[in-house]
């Protein structure tokens, strides 16, 4: 199978700023792989460079074994879809699909017959004759994943091809995409700073920061094990919680001595040693609330906490709670609803616990993400999304 792309000690810099710092990774054949970031961590610059539409100051960009750094975009087997469509909008979608094929010079029958196999990949047969103008953002995007494919490439770019439609259509779109790459078979990169899209239909995802790769893996591996603090953050949301480790119990648990809150227990995967000092990562949907305290478990972490904030959000409520000098984020999930149950309020005292196996802890992070546990004058335990800056 083709498709397989290598980026090797791959750096680019705009100017001083340094957006590509000695990359290296692979992406096998046939996977759909996201690169999943904030703005400016250079996840559209490598894009581009596997495009041609730009050259790396130094490293190599590989396809199927052969490199194609200094390739220009015209002579690589890659197609880009783009986050405006960029549709000729003169032309009938039938035209707009066949414009590849035409430029080519194929003949027409091979034509005819390629396109209509794109009308009915992408549900379209009955819009081939209209304009541009007369179809949905959504309708739009298909097109252009249709005129991208056509030419058979071994790669299929995707530069942040949903930003531009609304939540309900961006989410149907996601799961025609996810139909599309299961029935083409070849490799899809997809540029994307929302985690959501990328979590939801990604074989592997690079999560990266500053111009790094922080960590590769799929999307269980990044929620469930991330290697670094600001994957956490990142993908989902979390509550951190600094500590010491103090004590190993029956070598698999440690205890972790926080400021100002009770010592903890935690699952030991590090293997971290005493006075080594740890991020604690707990999710909000693996810690429990409750009005009264729950019955004794020797692997439960306890404490008690009063509600300072409640979001109501359809199938489930967020619950922030304040105990010592943080503020945790708790999620509980909507089994059933109750109309005769009264809900924890604003204000009240209740009790938080966590099983010790449900708090990930880790041992690296980076200066750059200080911001994560250090906002004066408190300490915030759940993250919160940055706003959006231009894209390197």
């Amino acid at each position: 199978m083709w498709g397989k792309l290598e980026f090797e000690n791959v750096s680019k810099k705009y100017g001083d700023v340094l957006a590509l710092d000695n990359v290296s990774f692979t992406v096998e054949s046939g996977n759909f792989f996201s690169l999943l970031g904030p703005s400016g961590c250079g996840k559209t610059t490598l894009l581009r460079l596997v495009a041609g539409f730009e050259m790396p100051d130094s490293g190599r960009v590989l396809l199927d074994g052969q490199d194609i750094t200094s390739l220009p975009p015209y002579k690589r087997p890659v197609n880009t879809v783009f986050q405006n469509y960029a549709l000729f909008p003169h032309l009938s979608l039938w035209e707009n699909i066949a414009f590849g094929l035409r430029v080519a010079k194929r003949p027409s029958q091979e034509i005819h017959s390629e396109v209509e196999k794109m009308l009915q990949l992408i549900q379209m047969e009955d819009h081939a004759h209209k304009r541009p103008d007369q179809i949905s953002g959504g309708q739009k995007q298909r097109v252009a994943i249709a005129r991208a494919l056509i030419n058979k490439p071994r790669i299929l770019l995707l530069d942040e091809p949903l930003s531009a439609l609304d939540l309900k259509l961006r989410q149907k779109m996601l799961f025609e995409i996810d139909l599309i790459h299961d029935e083409v078979g070849i490799t899809f990169l997809f540029v994307t700073h929302d985690q959501t899209e990328a979590m939801a239909v990604s074989d592997r995802i690079a999560v990266m920061h500053q111009g790094k790769v922080e960590q590769i893996g799929t999307p269980v591996e990044l929620y469930e094990a991330p290697d670094s603090s600001f994957v956490a953050a990142f993908i989902g949301d979390t509550n951190f919680l600094d500590g010491i480790v103090t004590e190993h119990v029956n070598k698999d648990y440690c205890v972790l001595k926080l400021d100002g809150l009770p010592d903890v227990l935690c699952f030991n995967d590090k293997q971290l040693n005493i006075g080594d000092f740890s991020h604690l990562s707990i999710r909000p949907e693996k810690i429990h609330i409750s009005r009264e305290p729950p019955a004794p478990h020797a692997l439960h972490n306890l404490l008690t906490a009063v509600v300072d904030d409640i979001i109501y959000k359809g199938d489930h409520t967020n619950y922030w709670v304040r105990t010592g000098d943080y503020r945790i984020s708790v999620s509980l999930q909507h089994k059933r609803f109750l109309l005769d149950e009264v809900p924890i309020t604003w204000g009240e005292k209740v009790w938080i616990y966590w099983h010790a196996n449900d708090g990930y802890m880790l041992k690296r992070w980076h200066a750059a993400d200080e911001h994560l546990t250090q906002l004066p004058p408190e300490k915030v335990g759940g993250s919160e999304e940055e706003p959006e800056e231009h894209e390197a």
